[in-house]
């Protein structure tokens, strides 16, 4: 893992393909694939792999969704669409703009192993992609949806963004089981995540999953 602290990150941004919108088992099929998996090749993914993917876990699937914003694969509180995904690759971490379909990167180096708890990291080390999931409390209080008391008390917030990480991780799941990848929903390094990717105090490391090629054993 490089160093802390960074040099300031490269104002880089990847445009993924498309998604493919193609799917080459049925939704019960994948159901029923749908499973967790540790032994993870370090083979990288595709750039197309990636944008299948991110996609699948929480792209825009409608121009019009609920409350005048763009409609996303996985559901959201009030649509306040809370949840951002980082993608923590070989050479930086990078946001997913779900919106522009493209990644943007936010850290340099290798912060691979800080998506796992030190004593996950022995399991394999070169794990080609991680989704790192954080919540942006902001956007629960500031909704532009239903205002609901709720929405500024921290225990409800946290119940929505539970629910709706686990939302956007099932979506995953779904999404490798039906493409024959491997991956696992799991703790992270919370603490020197938020540190290392610059967040605000209004947003939370939440949990992490990793992707990538099952491992032959």
């Amino acid at each position: 893992m490089a160093a802390y602290p960074n040099s300031p990150p490269l104002p880089q941004t990847i445009k993924l393909p498309a998604a493919t919108g193609a799917c080459r088992v049925s939704i019960a099929a994948a159901l029923e694939l749908r499973r967790t998996c540790r032994t993870i090749s370090a083979k990288p993914l595709s750039r197309q792999a990636l944008a299948d993917l991110l996609w699948a876990a929480c792209g825009v699937n409608r121009a019009e969704g609920p409350f005048g914003r763009p409609g996303r694969t996985a559901a959201s509180a009030s649509n306040s669409q809370e949840i951002d995904v980082y993608v923590a690759l070989r050479d930086g971490v990078y946001r997913y703009d779900a919106p522009a379909h493209e990644l943007v990167q936010v850290a340099g180096g290798d912060l691979r192993g800080y998506a796992m708890t030190p004593g996950q990291r022995s399991i394999n080390p070169d794990m080609p992609v991680h989704l790192i999931y954080v919540a942006d409390v902001h956007r629960l209080t500031h909704s532009t949806g239903f205002r609901e008391p709720g929405l500024q008390d921290p225990e409800t917030q946290k119940s929505y963004y539970c629910v709706d990480v686990g939302m956007i991780a099932a979506n995953v799941y779904l999404y490798c089981a039906a493409e024959g990848l491997a991956a696992w929903f799991h703790n992270c390094d919370r603490d020197a995540l938020a540190l290392r990717l610059g967040l605000r105090q209004e947003q939370r490391v939440l949990f992490a999953q990793s992707v990538g090629q099952p491992e032959e054993i």
